[in-house]
């Protein structure tokens, strides 16, 4: 069994910063991806940023520039430093880990963010 566990959301003022991270655990023993998506309400849910066991990354075009992505050296931590935050940054971010040993695609739970005055 594998578990993401989420930590990081909340409210915060246009422009702020806010930092989101996600640790998995559990019988996971390779993992090749780790990101997070987001969904608002009404909305399909969408790639945010990715990152991979090689360090390649990849970022929605709205969040180029004011997103960082990163892991952690043991690999099983990702984090999401979000800076220059907009209200349309308004979602439920969710952690993604794509592993190879087991194969499987995982998801948290998801986590609060509210970006507003």
């Amino acid at each position: 069994q594998v578990q993401l566990v989420e930590s990081g959301g909340g409210l915060v003022q246009p422009g702020g910063s806010l930092r989101l991270s996600c640790a998995a655990s559990g019988n996971i023993f390779s993992i090749y991806a780790m990101g997070w998506y987001r969904q608002s309400p009404g909305k399909q849910r969408e790639l945010v940023a990715v990152i991979t066991r090689g360090g390649s990354t990849n970022y929605a075009e709205s969040v180029k520039g004011r997103f960082t992505i990163s892991r952690d050296n043991a690999g099983n931590t990702v984090n999401l430093q979000m800076n220059s935050l907009k209200p349309e940054d308004t979602a439920v971010y969710y952690c993604n880990v794509v592993a190879t040993i087991p194969v499987g695609d995982y998801w948290g739970q998801g986590t609060q963010v509210t970006v507003s005055s």
